[in-house]
């Protein structure tokens, strides 16, 4: 009884009521208990007169202060307190009346509640609900029973044993003989609780959602007023994971002293029982903004914030709804699904349920009662439509001769005709309802199992064994990397990707993988071996192992088959136990009193089995185990020492799996939220470390921490993992709890803090905040300050987050990207005297030692660089700030002309805009650009002084503080440099030098570059500073440049970085073959003007184009005149562009244009032939030498196997 003695009176309520509960221990080991509340007449005056006492002493409390009395929500284990907390509870008007005439022990007749109880240590519910429904008809039938009720129970403590796998076993009640069976080893373990009501209650849709959830170790919270539902629907959620176990918190009653463990910030699955007419909204959750919360007796759920679908979700529901619906049970039941709103929108979505609401459910509930097995009412009247019509039953005749069935009509028949057989074959009513279920339920169970048998079909191949021995894998077992996470989701199809790159996160995969490896050295795992018989079994039937993978819907294929190895277990008993007899008992003992359950002999009871033939056959197993266990105990480990590592090595990342729920003291409360801070700080080094390792790649690879990549999903998957922590974190030891999401809670707090100080202190800004990182042109960008508060008001002004949670998640995300999250925490937990307003001692947040380890390791974050911001909110509007920086002594040449700039980035570009005159830098809004790539910069040529020489161009987003160089040193303006008005200048970020922290400046090199390479020479700063390349330095550039453009399209496509960078940028392809056609160019002429080799190419160009008219290349090869011609339609079209882009500018086009046509390495022949070579180049140039030629050809064939797109900002205005 978890609330503790009842007492009612006649005019109340007192059926019997069936419960079951369960007691799991520290371990992870479970008992299952079965409860039959029953309730008796008070026989005692003095204990009716001290009730009738105490509910006036109620009454009159009630009235004074006109609320209801507490009692009704703490849980009244004093018998005193429970009339009236019983009364309270009853149904509201027959409570008014009670209350009216008050408790009257000369007229009311008072009766307590009872209990039998019997604990099992498996889940044998209808066989232990029917022994124990049958004891209690004993003590109230009109009869006495054959037999002492001590024999009863002494034969189901003694002499019931528990059936052997595979069989079925018959032992005896007091009236009738009851039957049950247990799986055998290649089948699903046992699972009783009828899975057809956890259906009914939620609906199909709602009970897969709720599924997900708990596959992603969420916090669910079930509730019901009904204990025996709190149960029906956590057994049944938990059995369908199946290979896999739960493996947090599990206490699917949670008694009402207990709601403290609410609070846990660890995964858990718990259910709680709700007050008659109890308001959802009022329920005070510590933390909802990972809570699944699943309101069983109004059929609806509220989910968490973006959370992924299951695969294949819609077939996957119509399967399920399917074999319901062919045990007669409508699929339909359960309200849609809520996901999370903001506090303000939270009381709208939240179901009332007045009276006319509750009436319409139960009507409902009569014309469609799936709870007792009834088919829906419109689903009958279909089927008795299908079979009346007789066009219609021809049509079925004819797609049956054609092979085609309709399974919909099928399965209404089917349906009907299962509940039309009930009662046959000599069967009892109960037990023929007992075999429905359980045929279905096996059924339901082997659908959820097919899934997970197609999804992880290979997961064998992905297992990584590392260790020799069993000794060495526990002893490392942390620092091991178990499972090839990367390949296995390169492997998976594109819509399993969201659910299976979280689902991999878990502790229960990990617990799953575990105990793979564990399996070379010992036994295998009982769920484990029979989901690996069943991917045995699948590649016997299914020889083509890739179609395994493939997202197409592959229904169960052995229903039947599981259904009636069941049937035949029930049908034919393999076992029958000793029936109960006569014990050795006193005279006097055991008698028969009508109403009143006796209280049983406990020395009767005391006494072992007699002589008995299963009791001897257990003790002789149990002593060859022993026996075994000696044997084995000196060949391996050190027994404690292995079963130390053993429970280590399982608790891994879960420091606490299940609170101990009988000592309440608060010594052990301590201890337990200790144990919660401990495992929050393990679990906070856990999840930093592995972000930190995916993202070094090949650094971390060296290293010998795993794989190179790491995909934008991973990437993603672990960065929401670290928001659920944080949240999780920051919800642990709230005093009150406010909102959705505590993290956000505490900022608001912070903020109205903080506004508030600035306003008493209106004089100044404070000098104390530390200065945003200055970067190298630190002269003319202006520095960003760093400002907690200014990046919360960022979050809030972006209308697409509408929820607490969101705005929580969106500010980490910021943070995270610059590098201030560490710094921004340290800076919220400083505010001591709110820290110590918000939270209670034992909280994660006011344990000083381990909070600064947690900041220690969030730090550690700030040495990788993330994008987890500006890539996930591609649609918002942010402010850039746009700088110019001349080149100093001639900075005020741009005095006459109207310059103009175009950022552009991988999200989009920003359009042309005007720069007012003389302003050198401007700020202006655009929707998110995503990282830039490319700013075009020019101007209009007006008026006299139209010349322009830029260093460079500066870019800032303002929320994320990333700055972007544009490096130009050039002239813009006719007559000057190569003539041209506007120049593509490409971006590369910034690394912010001389930061205040430390560990900002230690960050892996840009993405866009291999490791090796910064050491490499940068060719073009060399020959900015006018040395002179040697043939070999540009021919390794060239090789560099093709090799960085290779390795960029070999990475998964979101992971590639900006191509434009790879084709126009420092060290790029245009760079190097600029080198390689400047070599030996004869440029600089005496008294004349520079030569460019744009203008060798339109010199080649014309005398092809005269060549042709003359007739001269007719004679030439077919393919070779096309070549040329193409190379002239190229070249002419880059001449003829609105654009005035200068010649370094037109050729940098030409080779992009010709990378992205696969025409570079036809062009090249075409020049080196040209006439005009001797010319214009030394003898020793590159260009003139064949076998370089040659070689510079097969490098850049190289490029053909791979689509290069080019920016807009590239090819805007050719027309080709």
């Amino acid at each position: 009884m978890p609330k503790g003695l009842s007492f009612r009176t006649q005019a109340d309520q007192h059926d019997p009521q069936f419960h079951s509960f369960i007691i799991t221990k520290e371990d992870g080991s479970r008992t299952y208990g079965f409860v039959h509340t029953f309730y008796e007449e008070v026989s005692s005056p003095q204990i009716c007169s001290a009730m009738q006492t105490l509910y006036q002493m109620h009454n009159t409390q009630s009235a004074t202060a006109n609320t209801p009395s507490s009692s009704s929500s703490s849980s009244s284990s004093s018998s005193m307190d429970s009339l009236a907390s019983s009364l309270d509870e009853a149904d509201p008007c027959t409570s008014s009346s009670r209350r009216a005439g008050g408790y009257d022990s000369s007229r009311d007749t008072l009766y307590v509640s009872k209990a039998l109880c019997l604990i099992v240590p498996m889940p044998f519910m209808h066989a232990c609900r029917r022994f124990l429904s049958q004891l209690h008809r004993a003590v109230t039938s009109a009869t006495a029973p054959p037999l002492p009720l001590e024999s009863y129970v002494h034969n189901i403590l003694y002499e019931v044993p528990l059936p052997a796998p595979g069989r079925s076993l018959k032992f005896h009640g007091v009236y009738e003989p009851i039957v049950c069976q247990r799986p055998g080893l290649g089948e699903l373990q046992l699972a009783d609780f009828p899975l057809a009501e956890a259906f009914s209650l939620l609906g199909v849709e709602n009970l897969i959602q709720v599924f997900t959830c708990t596959l992603l170790e969420m916090q669910i919270l079930l509730y019901s007023r009904d204990y025996q539902r709190l149960m029906t629907v956590a057994e049944g959620i938990t059995t369908l994971l199946f290979p896999f176990q739960w493996q947090h918190v599990y206490v699917p009653i949670l008694p009402a002293s207990l709601l403290h463990f609410l609070d846990a910030p660890v995964p858990y699955l718990m259910g709680l029982q709700s007050k008659e007419g109890a308001d959802r909204s009022k329920l005070e959750l510590p933390q909802e903004a990972n809570l699944c919360f699943v309101d069983i007796d109004n059929h609806y759920i509220e989910l968490p914030e973006d959370f992924p679908q299951f695969p294949n979700k819609t077939e996957f529901i119509q399967e399920l709804s399917e074999v319901l619906l062919s045990f007669g049970i409508s699929a339909n039941t359960g309200a849609p699904p809520r996901t999370r709103t903001s506090p303000g929108s939270a009381t709208g979505s939240t179901p009332s349920t007045p009276a006319r609401e509750r009436k319409t459910v139960s009507l409902r509930q009569l014309e469609d009662d799936g709870r007792n097995g009834n088919l829906a009412g419109d689903e009958l009247a279909v089927l008795e439509l299908l079979q009346g019509n007789t066009t219609l039953e021809r049509l079925q005749a004819l797609t049956k001769r054609t092979g085609v069935t309709v399974a919909c009509v099928d399965a209404l028949r089917a349906g009907v005709r299962a509940q039309g057989t009930e009662g046959q074959g000599g069967r009892t009513a109960a037990e023929e309802e007992e075999l429905r279920n359980a045929k279905l339920n096996v059924q339901l169970r082997e659908v959820f199992a097919s899934r997970f048998t197609t999804m992880f079909a290979d997961y064998e191949a992905f297992v990584i064994q590392s260790a020799p021995d069993l000794e060495s894998w526990l002893t490392n077992r942390e620092q091991m990397h178990n499972f090839d996470k990367a390949s296995f989701l390169s492997d998976q199809p594109e819509p399993y990707l969201p659910f299976l790159s979280h689902f991999i996160e878990t502790q229960m995969f990990a617990t799953f993988i575990d105990n793979k490896i564990m399996s070379q050295w010992e036994d295998k795992e009982p769920l484990l071996r029979v989901f690996d018989g069943r991917i045995d079994k699948a590649r016997l039937y299914n020889v083509r192992a890739p179609s395994l993978r493939s997202s197409s819907y592959q229904r169960c294929s052995i229903l039947k088959e599981s259904a009636q190895a069941i049937e035949q277990r029930l049908m034919k008993i393999d076992h029958t136990a000793i029936h109960p007899h006569l014990l050795d008992m006193k005279i006097g003992q055991g008698k028969y009193e009508q109403g009143f359950f006796p209280k049983l002999q406990v020395d009767v009871l005391n006494m072992g089995p007699t002589s008995n033939k299963w009791s001897h056959r257990t003790a002789t197993a149990q002593r060859r185990k022993d026996r075994h266990r000696q044997q084995t105990e000196h060949l391996g480990l050190d027994n404690d020492l292995k079963e130390k590592y053993m429970q280590e090595a399982r608790s891994l990342g879960k420091n606490l799996r299940q609170p101990k729920l009988s000592d309440l003291s608060p010594a052990v409360i301590a201890q337990t939220n200790w144990k919660f801070v401990e495992g929050l700080l393990k679990e906070c080094r856990m999840k930093t470390k592995r972000m930190l390792v995916e993202k070094m790649g090949q650094e971390a690879v060296e290293l010998g921490h795993g794989d190179v990549n790491i995909t934008g999903l991973e990437e993603n998957t672990l960065i929401a993992s670290l928001c659920d922590l944080l949240e999780r974190i920051w919800s642990h030891g709230l005093q009150v709890k406010q909102g959705k999401s505590a993290l956000w809670s505490h900022l608001l707090h912070y903020q109205a803090r903080e506004e508030k100080l600035e306003q008493q202190q209106a004089e100044s800004p404070v000098s104390n905040v530390p200065e945003r990182r200055k970067s190298d042109c630190s002269v003319a960008m202006p520095s960003l300050r760093v400002s907690l508060i200014q990046d919360m008001r960022h979050i809030q002004s972006m209308s697409e987050i509408k929820t607490d949670v969101g705005r929580a998640r969106a500010w980490i995300r910021l943070s995270l990207e610059k590098k201030l999250l560490s710094q921004h925490l340290k800076q919220l937990l400083s505010r001591h005297a709110l820290t110590k307003k918000l939270y209670k001692r034992y909280a994660f947040l006011r344990s000083e030692e381990e909070k600064e380890q947690f900041l220690f390791h969030l730090l550690s974050l700030n040495t990788v660089d993330y994008f987890c911001f500006t890539s996930v909110f591609t649609t918002i509007m942010i402010p850039y700030r746009v700088v110019i920086i001349p080149i100093k002594k001639l900075s005020n040449a741009m005095t006459t002309s109207n310059p103009w700039v175009c950022v552009s980035g991988e999200l989009g570009d920003s359009g042309i805009m005007q720069i007012p005159k003389n302003v050198l830098e401007m700020t202006f809004d655009c929707q998110n650009l995503g990282k830039l790539t490319t700013v075009q910069l020019g101007h209009d040529n007006a008026g006299l002084l139209a010349k322009w020489l830029v260093d460079c161009v500066m870019v800032r987003n303002e929320i994320t503080g990333h700055t972007y160089k544009f490096p130009c040193g050039r002239w813009l303006g006719k007559g000057v440099d190569d003539g041209s008005l506007e120049r593509v200048l490409i971006g590369e970020l910034v690394v912010p030098s001389g930061e205040e922290d430390s560990g900002r400046g230690c960050r892996t090199p840009p993405l866009q570059r291999s490791p090796s390479q910064t050491r490499r020479i940068n060719i073009t700063s060399l020959s900015g500073r006018g040395y002179k390349l040697t043939s070999a330095q540009i021919q390794e550039a060239i090789g560099e440049a093709v090799n960085n453009i290779v390795k960029h399209f070999h990475k998964p496509e979101k992971e590639r970085g900006s191509l434009t960078v790879l084709l126009c940028g420092e060290n790029s392809l245009v760079a190097a073959l600029e080198q390689f056609f400047h070599h030996g160019f004869k440029s600089a002429r005496l008294f004349q003007k520079t030569v460019f080799v744009w203008d060798f190419v339109e010199k080649a160009v014309a005398y092809m184009e005269s060549a042709d008219q003359m007739g001269d290349l007719q004679e030439t090869a077919e393919p070779l005149g096309m070549t040329c011609q193409s190379l002239c339609r190229y070249v002419n079209a880059i001449n003829s562009t609105p654009r005035n882009i200068g010649k370094d500018g037109k050729f940098q086009l030409l080779v992009c244009l010709g990378a992205r046509d696969r025409l570079l390495p036809q062009w090249l022949p075409l020049l080196v032939e040209c006439p005009v070579i001797p010319r214009m180049y030394e003898d020793i140039a590159l260009l003139r030498d064949r076998t370089t030629v040659n070689a510079l050809i097969g490098v850049l064939e190289t490029l053909h196997d791979f689509p290069v797109t080019l920016e807009t900002s590239l090819v805007k205005g050719i027309d080709l």
